[in-house]
């Protein structure tokens, strides 16, 4: 994790309850911690949102990398309380809502299943440094 980006990772994490590693592991496999990424499909910024959930979280500037985590946070911690399992949140994340409540799974989307098994691999890689509670998370490609 990037140092300047650390203390809004920890931020985000404590005010809405999320696991910093999973916060870190998404931001690395949605933007590279790029804060001006730009998808192809019109996702913007570090946590790379979509227009129209970024106004749903209030979120008027997705290249203010402070901002976009802690709706990314936000975001989170709703679609977990939502569908109860991490993989099932982050299938939400990647193709939405509703393609998961539709199939109460990961819903068959190439992509998808390659993000939800990129962030949980991610997340096998970090946890034992996660556990003990810093954010000395190292990602290896």
């Amino acid at each position: 994790v990037p140092a300047r980006f650390a203390g809004a990772i920890s931020r985000a994490a404590q005010r809405w309850n999320v696991s910093a590693a999973l916060l870190s592991a998404q931001l690395y496999a949605e933007s590279g911690f790029n804060p001006f990424a730009r998808s192809p499909a019109g996702a913007q910024g570090i946590a790379q949102f979509m227009p129209g959930t970024a106004g749903a979280y209030g979120l008027a500037n997705p290249f203010d990398a402070p901002s976009a985590i802690d709706a990314q946070g936000h975001l989170m911690r709703d679609l977990l309380r939502q569908f109860g399992s991490v993989p099932l949140a982050l299938a939400a994340y990647n193709a939405g809502p509703a393609r998961v409540r539709a199939c109460g799974c990961v819903p068959p989307i190439q992509e998808t299943q390659g993000y939800v098994a990129r962030i949980l691999g991610l997340l096998g890689g970090a946890g034992d440094i996660a556990a003990a509670g810093g954010l000395e998370i190292r990602l290896v490609r």
